[in-house]
């Protein structure tokens, strides 16, 4: 039988061996009392979660036109040694200008007799006037038959913008120009010209000079004035004198009255 006082001591043995293995509870947090995620925040997790946008391409820019170089003297003469050829009677103007136009195209010049009689026949052909003559439009026909064109006929009201007008021709073409001179009597091959300003750069450029062949030469007209040497460089002055406004005839009736050029153009 254990004693009083052993019992006692045992019994508060065990109670003290209890309290010292006991689990403690582990402190669970109230959720209620979790803070409430600001709307900035709330913000910040809808960006992050929704689909990027793509970014649009930027808009390109159009590159400016490059300001052209300021407007100096130039100069374009087609006229090589050879190209002159007068003409072998007083009608056949029309058939040596053609010859003219054809060597400043062609490396094979024509220069005879026979050639420019055929030549003027074959313009007279596509002529009509009372004079049975050859008239600027059969000389522009006659010129894209021999395949040296395309050329067409054209009137221009102004002086000075029908010189332009055949400059920018033959800058652009590298063929001459026919000059219909006399107020429609008589044919003339414009080879060249100087300018200030060149035409395919500067849209305002000057005619200043006008390179000429007159068949005619060296006789010229009691009328009109003597026959300028061959490739010589006219004034616009110079040439006005001889080469003057014409007025609409029986050939030319959807022309108004203006200053006609047998007028090479680009090809198609």
């Amino acid at each position: 039988m254990i004693p009083r006082v052993t019992r006692l001591i045992l019994i508060a043995v065990l109670l003290t061996a209890c309290q010292a293995t006991a689990i403690q509870p582990t402190t669970i947090p109230d959720t209620t009392s979790l803070a409430t995620p600001s709307a900035a925040a709330i913000t910040l997790a809808a960006d992050a979660s929704a689909t990027p946008r793509p970014t649009p391409a930027p808009t390109a820019r159009p590159t400016p036109a490059p300001t052209p170089p300021p407007a100096t003297a130039f100069a374009l003469n087609l006229y090589g040694d050879g190209d002159f050829v007068p003409q072998h009677t007083f009608e056949w103007c029309v058939g040596a200008s053609i010859q003219m136009a054809w060597n400043m195209v062609v490396a094979e010049p024509r220069s005879s007799f026979e050639d420019q009689q055929a030549l003027w026949e074959l313009a007279r052909s596509h002529s009509t006037n009372s004079f049975r003559g050859a008239n600027p439009r059969g000389w522009t026909t006659a010129l894209n038959e021999i395949g040296i064109g395309p050329y067409e006929l054209v009137g221009v009201p102004d002086y000075a913008e029908a010189l332009r007008t055949a400059a920018a021709a033959i800058r652009a073409t590298q063929r001459p120009v026919g000059l219909v001179m006399w107020s429609g009597r008589h044919a003339w091959v414009m080879s060249g010209f100087e300018s200030i300003g060149d035409p395919a750069v500067h849209a305002d450029f000057r005619v200043t000079g006008v390179r000429v062949l007159d068949p005619l030469y060296p006789y010229g007209s009691g009328l009109w004035g003597p026959s300028p040497e061959p490739n010589s460089l006219l004034s616009p002055e110079q040439l006005g004198t001889q080469f003057v406004i014409r007025e609409p005839r029986r050939w030319s009736t959807e022309f108004g009255a203006g200053y006609f050029l047998v007028l090479p153009v680009a090809d198609a």
